[in-house]
């Protein structure tokens, strides 16, 4: 299916609900005409495999991470608050950033973008594997969500550059989100043989020969145009400051108490960034978030609904990945192996889901996509040591439907509800508050987790996590409901 932007017509990137979703506007940005050399360099099959290259690395790497945060525990002796920070560090700096990655892109060129993200990200990928202690695996992460934040835009920018032909574009663009989807799918299953065989640093190590390959062959995908973008630094700042405050409180407060002095400096700093934030963005000439696009209620629902998704689905990932190893005693390959079945149950109903829209309408299948992802919270809820491994697979089916289901027609609801030169702007908002869904749970959910400040598996503290995750997505169903319109069909 198509996104229509303005003058533009994008082939949505929504096969898959779980990488951030791309930035159509920015990568439009990479075709400037049917000629000359920015336009394609008559070998797009390079340029394609080049993109997806990153593209499929960058999420390999967040689910085979998930896998071996026990080992990770175990090797540099962190408790539940240091593999809280590798997961969000990463999350984070991801979902701050993508704010002003695709202005990033226009600015340097698609080709130079991509090159800088794939050589940062390989470089902090070689700092994550020799990390001595966890505040270094930490920082190296920090990089890492940098690195993926360039690179996501500027991959999709090299195949709209590659592919000047509106058909043959909307194909690469498919093999693309399917490669995501492939990663996500393959990314439990390799992080999980990885550590069990090779211990926790070769699932960064890995990403070093492809990050080499990838960089090899970019050198043969045509310069990029540049294009005059403004940058908002300041705004970009605040964010970032908000964000971090924010994990930091929730993080911190589950484990030093909600009133310990790091956790209401993190609170403090948050609220300072949002303040901030807000004041940058009414004075700046070109603001990340433009505050008339937030005031249309197709915007505004599609961005809420979108983090409660994430927050779902990555939720029962952090969650299931600590539960089988820690309480199961299961190892990483088995727990990886876990997930195989909901990652294929994922790709599948993205590709079900753009004709379910067409037939019932957008607003029906984003409602019911969220209630079956609310379901799946509260089906986890019996889960005890002792629950048959059949029956905890079965219980996981939900999930891999639910996201899967909403996404693809909340995105194309967006990129129609905001105009052409605007198309940009709104992926990268929905791409933020998604990733900042998947980051604030683990934040949540790891407090909830963690008894007496270590790392031991709490069943009471899941299960209120589930419901709280599961009563958000009931809500924000409702909203949907009552506020997005009848005849939205794709």
């Amino acid at each position: 299916m198509s996104v229509t932007t303005g003058h533009d017509r994008v082939p949505s990137p929504e096969a898959d609900p779980l990488p951030a979703l791309p930035t159509p506007r920015r990568a439009a940005g990479a075709v400037t005409g049917g000629a000359g050399p920015d336009a394609g360099d008559g070998r797009p099959g390079v340029a394609l495999i080049t993109a997806l290259l990153g593209f499929t690395v960058i999420n390999v790497d967040v689910s085979a991470v998930n896998l071996a945060l026990p080992a990770i525990r175990d090797r540099l002796h962190a408790g539940m608050s240091g593999l809280q920070w590798v997961v969000d560090a990463y999350t984070l700096m991801f979902a701050a950033l993508m704010l002003s990655a695709g202005a990033l892109a226009d600015r340097a060129g698609a080709r130079r973008a991509y090159g800088w993200g794939v050589s940062l990200f390989t470089l902090a990928s070689l700092g994550c594997a020799l990390a001595p202690d966890i505040s270094s695996l930490v920082a190296a992460r920090v990089l890492q969500g940098s690195a993926a934040a360039i690179l996501m835009p500027a991959s999709l920018a090299l195949i709209r550059q590659a592919y000047p032909d509106a058909r043959r574009r909307g194909r690469a663009i498919a093999l693309w989100t399917v490669g995501g989807s492939v990663a996500i799918a393959a990314g439990p299953v390799l992080g999980g043989a990885l550590t069990q065989t090779a211990g926790w640093r070769s699932v960064f190590l890995l990403n070093l020969p492809v990050g080499a390959v990838t960089l090899l062959l970019l050198t043969r995908v045509a310069r990029s145009p540049r294009r005059p973008a403004p940058l908002d630094l300041p705004g970009q700042l605040a964010a970032v400051v908000a964000l971090a405050g924010l994990a930091l409180g929730v993080i911190e407060g589950g484990h030093e108490g909600w009133t310990s002095a790091v956790a209401l400096a993190g609170f403090a700093a948050a609220a300072t960034g949002v303040l901030a934030f807000q004041q940058v963005e009414r004075r700046h000439r070109a603001p990340m978030v433009p505050p008339a696009m937030l005031r249309r209620r197709e915007v505004s629902v599609s961005l809420t609904v979108g983090f409660a998704l994430n927050a779902g689905f990555y939720g029962v990932v952090f969650l299931l990945g600590l539960y089988c190893q820690e309480l199961r005693g299961m190892s990483g390959l088995a727990t990886g192996l876990m997930f195989v079945p909901m990652a294929a149950l994922t790709t599948l109903t993205n590709l079900l889901s753009p004709r379910l829209a067409e037939r019932t309408g957008r607003r029906a299948v984003i409602v019911a996509g969220q209630v079956i992802l609310a379901v799946a919270m509260f089906a986890l809820l019996p889960l005890t040591a002792d629950t048959p491994l059949w029956l905890a697979l079965l219980l996981l089916v939900p999930t891999g439907i639910g996201g899967a289901l909403a996404i693809p027609a909340l995105t194309a609801l967006l990129m129609d509800s905001v105009p052409g030169e605007r198309a940009g702007t709104a992926s990268g908002l929905l791409n933020a508050l998604r990733q900042t869904g998947g980051g604030l749970v683990v934040a949540f959910f790891g407090s909830l987790l963690a008894t007496s400040g270590d790392a031991a598996f709490s069943l009471p503290g899941m299960r209120v996590g589930l419901v709280v995750v599961g009563v958000l997505l009931c809500v924000t169903s409702a909203v949907a409901g009552a506020l997005l319109p009848r005849d939205s069909r794709s």
